[in-house]
């Protein structure tokens, strides 16, 4: 049974919690920016390249012959572009992201009451009484 505590307390701090949703967060958040990549952003791209489609482009090193078994070598620049792309509007949106989360928290901070100033100390204390004992004399 101490193994299932160790376990148990383990696996529901509040770090293991926060992790696995920010993973799960994470993943939709990739959905949403791939789609916002590959039929939001790309199409437009392409109509201004004149129809290119990026994902597509390569340059061939050696021709497939299919007489010798040999297939096509060839380097995928278009998929590179495409990623590229896809990393500069995933991180773009993290920025404004983390921007407007900055923000909140600036405005909340602003708004908090500041703290009460705290009241003496107990040595601070017994020297204001010695003080006021010795100005009596």
């Amino acid at each position: 049974m101490g193994m299932m505590k160790e376990f148990r307390e383990f696996a529901l701090k509040g770090n293991v919690v926060d992790l696995a949703v920010g993973v799960i967060i994470g993943a939709a958040f990739g959905k949403i920016v791939s789609v916002l990549v590959d039929k939001v952003m790309m199409p437009p791209i392409g109509m201004i390249t004149g129809g290119i489609d990026f994902s597509q482009q390569k340059l061939v090193i050696q021709d497939a012959d299919p007489a010798a078994k040999k297939a096509e070598v060839a380097i995928g620049w278009g998929e590179f572009v495409n990623a590229a792309i896809y990393f500069l509007i995933v991180a773009f949106c993290l920025f404004l992201v983390i921007k407007a989360i900055n923000t909140a928290k600036k405005r909340f901070e602003e708004q908090k009451p500041a703290p009460a100033p705290a009241g003496p100390t107990p040595d601070q204390k017994l020297l204001t009484e010695i003080r006021d004992l010795l100005a009596k004399r």
